[in-house]
């Protein structure tokens, strides 16, 4: 039999996931299809296909039958004993795209979209697809490519259209704390009457995503129809983008970009303006922070970066500002997903609250506010300032939560975090003079975050505070024991909060 012959087999789905596209299919059935182990497969069904990769087995499956994981089941439609085929697949030629980006070589924005194409339909592994992101960190995408990788990422997807103009902002993170931030400036600008149906992704290299800590207070995942519905009706949203399929090939590169723990800076202009794109935005904020242990560790940086936004934004017909912000130190005083919905919750229902947090959530929702054109330049954190203080970016938010599907009474001490806590306390009396960034997110995501919601940090005190011998600095919370003990280790080692007194050394 050839082995690029289509075979027809009984599909089941099976109840397993481990991240990528899978058929099992028995030993006898492969040998006859010359199919080894990892190879390459497309699974048909009607006029839909999907790529995939073939595990072998003797027990599992019978002769004439195989498995599907649940993304293959999902995208073809595979119910109970469905028929489907099963081709095996020779080196696609857009790999011949990858090789030219493994060598420094411009890709066409033919060859952008066949690679894209092909990498959404489940036809390269994650080895191949990190070939590509790590390529990004040694040879720079060029702004042609990088306006290729936009629109291919989003032709390649779903695209939600809304009747009145779509505002939006987007942090690029990197900053422990960050994630709430959204979840203040979202609802005042929804607030001051504008429309703002936001999508986020989960965490990549931080302690949290806006997606991750707005799911402790309500459900994030909705289709395409539910999320325009919500929007319709409280004029916001705070959801995931996963389940949306707006371009699909950024929720496979990020959950690549998650376990390499990097996030290079095209692919990632890439990743928020091809979902801002696919979403319907009209005019979109930016937030950049600035801080030696941030994404970006100085200015010169952070025009550079803000420059390939506004420029690529302009190619794409959209309306941008970009607001590079201070992010030397963590935002307000909670990291991890329950812990920063919880101090988010607390600052709207009090209307006080950190000033890393408020500046930063209000200044956001100011500059969203301008770009509408309703206040001039400059105004817009008054108008904001003015809605917070009302108690009406609450009252929006409370909306949001209700229309989300959950409890708009819900309460501070009502989120659960995690019951095993440790409290790192002050050596010395003097003031903290330097908070680790890197430090605090690696001591929060060893503590569980984002996947264990409780788990997180919480700093007592902030640069510039006095403290005294034996106060309290630093609280790590987990669900795990084990966890709880990794983070402790890391904060043995790295000293994320510095105190240093006025005697500094004595000579000899």
């Amino acid at each position: 039999m050839s082995h690029l012959q289509t075979k027809h087999f009984i599909a089941n789905e099976i109840d397993i996931d481990i991240g990528r596209n899978i058929v099992v299919i028995n030993e006898k059935d492969a040998r006859e299809l010359g199919l080894g182990p990892n190879t390459r497969v497309r699974v048909i069904k009607g006029d839909r296909t999907r790529g995939a990769f073939v595990a072998i087995t003797k027990t599992m499956v019978s002769p004439g039958k195989i498995l599907v994981s649940r993304d293959v089941a999902r995208e073809l439609k595979i119910g109970k004993d469905d028929t489907v085929g099963v081709k095996p697949v020779p080196v696609p030629p857009s790999f011949t795209a990858l090789r030219k980006r493994l060598h420094g070589q411009r890709l066409t924005q033919d060859e952008m979209y066949m690679w894209i194409k092909d990498v959404v339909e489940g036809v390269y592994s994650e080895t191949e697809i990190s070939a590509f992101l790590t390529s990004q960190l040694y040879y720079e995408l060029s702004e042609d490519e990088l306006n290729a990788l936009i629109r291919a990422m989003v032709e390649t997807g779903s695209r939600i259209e809304f009747e009145d103009t779509v505002y939006d902002e987007h942090s690029i993170g990197g900053v422990p704390g960050n994630s709430k931030v959204a979840l203040i400036a979202v609802p005042t600008v929804s607030a001051a009457g504008l429309l703002i149906p936001k999508t986020s992704s989960r965490a990549i290299t931080s302690p949290a995503g806006t997606a991750d800590t707005m799911e402790v207070l309500a459900r994030v995942d909705f289709t395409p129809e539910e999320l325009k519905e919500i929007a319709r009706k409280v004029r916001a949203t705070l959801a995931w983008g996963g389940r949306l399929n707006l371009a699909p090939a950024d929720d496979i590169f990020v959950n690549i970009e998650r376990k390499l723990a990097i996030d290079p800076w095209h692919q990632m202009v890439a990743s928020i303006l091809a979902k801002k794109v696919a979403m319907g935005v009209d005019n979109l904020v930016i937030d950049i922070p600035v801080g030696r242990k941030a994404k970006v560790k100085d200015l010169k940086e952070a025009d550079q970066l803000a420059g390939l936004f506004i420029r690529q934004a302009a190619r794409l017909g959209m309306g941008i500002r970009v607001a590079v912000t201070y992010g030397g130190q963590p935002i307000g005083k909670t990291a991890g997903p329950a812990l920063e919905a919880k101090e988010a919750l607390e600052t709207l229902i009090t209307r006080k609250g950190s000033k890393s947090l408020l500046e930063k959530a209000l200044s956001i929702a100011g500059l969203v506010i301008e770009l509408s054109g309703k206040v001039p330049p400059g105004h817009g954190i008054e108008v904001a300032r003015d809605l917070f203080e009302k108690g009406l970016s609450y009252q929006k938010f409370r909306q949001i939560i209700e229309a989300q599907g959950g409890d708009p009474n819900v309460k501070p001490d009502d989120l659960p975090i995690g019951e095993h806590i440790y409290t790192i306390e002050s050596p010395i009396e003097g003031a903290v003079t330097h908070i680790d960034n890197a430090a605090i997110t690696a001591i929060a995501r060893a503590a569980g975050a984002p996947y264990d919601k409780g788990a997180g940090v919480y700093l007592h005190a902030k640069v510039g505070y006095r403290i005294n011998k034996g106060d309290p600095l630093l609280t790590i919370y987990s669900s795990s024991s084990i966890r709880l003990q990794e983070a402790l280790n890391i904060a043995s080692r790295y000293s994320p909060i510095i105190v240093e007194g006025m005697l500094i050394k004595i000579l000899p």
